[in-house]
């Protein structure tokens, strides 16, 4: 028999959010919110979104097909395509299904996998799943590819400037740079409404604000105590953060990440974990006896903990914050442009060093697992990544229009909902070469998209 794969990751990857962005300071001063509220309190720098030329599905064309052409990897090689969204556009058509597109000329319809969804989770469900089956019997040698990809947006209000969007490809197979540490993962499910979006007639989600913080700090407890019981089970010694280099969590707004890093310090704290010593830890000794459900609501708590952490929330999870911040929340690409964005920062230094990473989706579903960095090989390396995800530039050609601007935009989007029998009235030049946008939505609600390429002529027709 021969030997199974070994090593199954990420072996390439690329990420795309819209040119089209509002920046925070600019939204306070617009919604009449208190300055520093979203830039200080939320820890956001700039929103991206979507116009009517543009939703989860042209953006999920967008990113496999800049995937594919950049590591040269031809549609016949994919043999399992799975897509992690929580954009409703179709209640019966998944998006997979329009990103066979790409594949019509290849001839390749041999094509395992559809879409998962429950909320933020769901690109972390689709990713498990190309693993799974490329550490399966069932796997035929071809790759996995895996598409993140939402449009966050929320309705007029307090929620609104924690929106978002954009999307993420990840090729997988063995041998990867970026491999999966898979005996290493902590999971939470539960059933909980803390966000969810029953108005099937409405894109606008129902949100209970303090109840999500306290259900995704609660899961990330659990998640990381059964992961340091797997690993302490498999490695004799016991696990803290002392063992990771880098720590990626899903990120609603930035904020979040930085009380959920302070509650692993806290964590590592009660389980007297030993990097600890020294490093100001005495201040947390009067929470060490905290009753567990008062801990995720004490405001006290959360300032020394956070104060403790912010040393080695600087060194380990500050790298992996640039997209996030930059972009807003993208749901289920939000944890993978993380991961971007560490590559994109610590390329060069990451190999041989381990990340962990938290996913998290209301409802909700959660998971902490682990990946080590590998330099790679060939065509698939950690600097190839790096250098393919080309994360400067794109946050250098942000378009920045006014918050007037991106209120019509969002009223506009509001309408188009669920529409038909449209073209869309955004600007063609608003728009990255390489872009796929929609032409229009016929009156059988069929939606059709093209591509932008380096000519455009000013009234907005591609050539």
């Amino acid at each position: 028999m021969a030997s199974r794969p070994k090593n199954v990751g990420i072996l390439a990857m690329d990420v795309y959010f819209p040119a089209t962005s509002v920046v925070q300071d600019a939204l306070e001063e617009f919604d009449g919110a208190s300055k520093g509220k979203y830039t200080i309190g939320l820890g956001q720098d700039r929103l991206a979104f979507c116009t009517d030329l543009e939703d989860v599905i042209s953006m999920s064309l967008t990113v496999v097909q800049s995937l594919l052409h950049k590591y040269d990897i031809k549609p016949s090689q994919i043999g399992r395509l799975e897509v992690g969204s929580e954009t409703v556009v179709d209640k019966s058509k998944s998006i997979k299904s329009w990103i066979m597109q790409l594949f019509e000329k290849s001839g390749n319809t041999d094509v395992e996998g559809v879409d998962s969804t429950n909320a933020c989770y769901g690109g972390t469900a689709a990713l498990f799943n190309c693993l799974n089956w490329v550490e399966s019997s069932a796997w035929d040698g071809r790759f996995g590819l895996v598409v993140a990809a939402d449009s966050a947006v929320y309705a007029e209000g307090p929620a609104r400037p924690t929106g978002g969007a954009g999307a993420v490809a990840m090729l997988i197979g063995p041998n990867a740079p970026v491999a999966m540490e898979r005996k290493f993962t902590g999971t939470h499910m539960a059933h909980v409404y803390d966000f969810y979006k029953p108005k099937l007639a409405s894109e606008y989600p129902v949100v209970d604000g303090k109840l999500s913080q306290t259900c995704y700090l609660k899961a990330l407890d659990l998640c990381y105590g059964r992961l340091c019981e797997k690993f302490e089970k498999a490695e004799g010694k016991q696990f803290s953060l002392a063992e990771v280099d880098s720590v990626v969590c899903h990120s609603p707004y930035n904020k979040l990440v930085q009380k959920s890093f302070a509650r692993l310090v806290y964590n590592d704290f009660l389980r007297n974990a030993s990097y600890l010593k020294g490093s100001g830890s005495a201040s947390l000794e009067p929470y060490r006896c905290m009753p567990l459900e008062d801990s995720y609501t004490n405001r006290d708590l959360e300032k020394v903990s956070q104060q403790v952490a912010k040393p080695f929330y600087v060194e380990k999870v500050e790298p992996a914050t640039l997209i996030p911040k930059q972009v807003g929340n993208m749901y289920c690409a939000s944890l993978y442009g993380g991961l971007a964005s560490l590559l994109h920062q610590k390329a060069s230094d990451l190999h041989g060093k381990r990340a962990l990473m938290f996913s998290y989706g209301s409802g909700l579903a959660s998971t902490l697992f682990s990946v080590q960095f590998h330099e790679g090989e060939g065509n698939f390396t950690l600097s190839n990544i790096h250098s393919v995800l080309d994360v400067a530039r794109k946050i250098e050609s942000f378009i920045t229009v006014s918050p007037e601007e991106f209120d019509k935009t969002m009223k506009i989007m509001e309408i188009r909902y669920g529409a038909n029998d449209f073209k869309p009235v955004a600007k063609l030049n608003n728009l990255r070469p390489g872009t796929f946008f929609l032409t229009g939505v016929d009156t059988l609600y069929r939606r059709t998209y093209d591509i932008k390429s380096a000519e455009t002529i000013a009234n907005g027709v591609c050539h």
